[in-house]
């Protein structure tokens, strides 16, 4: 796993610092429409991560897309810069969405993607996206995606997915909560919640969402041979949060260094996977 810890870090620095690294064969890009942020990716034909964008998200919530030229302008603007930084053109693009989301939003999120001029090769729910990253594949794991209105989960077995399902708990519940705690507005929960010099405050608060998420992933794996749930996504951040779900669930659980990458990343690596 720290392997693979240090090529998301690496990763994340290159998205920073807009950089780009050398690569071999063809480019693969992939666009994350998350509720937390918009992400586009790069990786090459080894799987390495080449480059990427980042850019807040304010147009998607609980996996709809509920600005539409928002988001199509985000994805346009992150195409062009990276086309521009590494002297290429993207043609295809892979994406992702919550399991158990109507077709008809699958169709909207493929829309923003097309909207920019791009191909969508291939639409792969988001925890088996997640699942995709190397160091994931691995019998007897569960990758939990945890995102802004779902968790998300994958249950791997022989390095194959063999189970996913998805529940309506996520970051946007945390936010209720705390709004509710706090007495103030949604939109300034939110601002508190992803503030990290605000996590002691906010952590107790939100702790029995993640309980119920927790839960949640109990009963789907129940019967199924877990050994290890990896959690990954934005509403994870949290310092405490893999301590939570593995007193909850029994199971070893372990919270890759920059969870909201790893989505985004397992999107590029199936680009041109059908």
């Amino acid at each position: 796993m720290n392997d693979y810890n240090n090529v998301l870090v690496g990763f994340s620095e290159l998205i920073k610092n807009e950089e780009f690294r050398p690569y071999e064969g063809d480019l693969r890009l992939g666009v994350d429409l998350g509720t937390a942020n918009i992400v586009v990716s790069v990786v090459d034909s080894n799987n390495t991560p080449i480059a990427g964008a980042s850019y807040p998200s304010t147009v998607v919530r609980d996996g709809i897309v509920v600005d539409f030229m928002g988001a199509s302008r985000a994805v346009r603007n992150m195409k062009a810069k990276l086309e521009d930084l590494m002297g290429v053109e993207f043609y295809e693009a892979a994406t992702a969405i919550p399991p158990g989301i109507i077709s008809g939003n699958v169709k909207v999120i493929s829309n923003v993607v097309e909207s920019v001029g791009l191909d969508v090769v291939n639409v792969i729910d988001e925890p088996t996206a997640a699942a995709s990253v190397e160091e994931m594949i691995k019998t007897g794991a569960a990758v939990v995606d945890v995102g802004g209105g779902t968790t998300g989960i994958s249950i791997l077995k022989d390095g194959k997915v063999i189970f996913t399902a998805d529940e309506p708990t996520g970051g946007t519940h945390m936010t209720l909560v705390l709004a509710g705690s706090l007495g103030c507005s949604f939109e300034e929960a939110e601002r508190i919640k992803k503030d990290p010099k605000q996590e002691m405050l906010v952590f107790p608060v939100v702790k029995p969402v993640i309980e119920k998420m927790a839960a949640i992933v109990a009963r789907f794996i129940e019967g199924y041979d877990v050994d290890v749930i990896y959690v990954v996504g934005g509403a994870c951040s949290f310092k405490k949060f893999e301590s939570v779900f593995e007193k909850e669930t029994g199971v070893k659980t372990i919270k890759p260094k920059e969870p909201l990458l790893v989505t985004p990343l397992g999107i590029a690596m199936n680009c041109n996977k059908q």
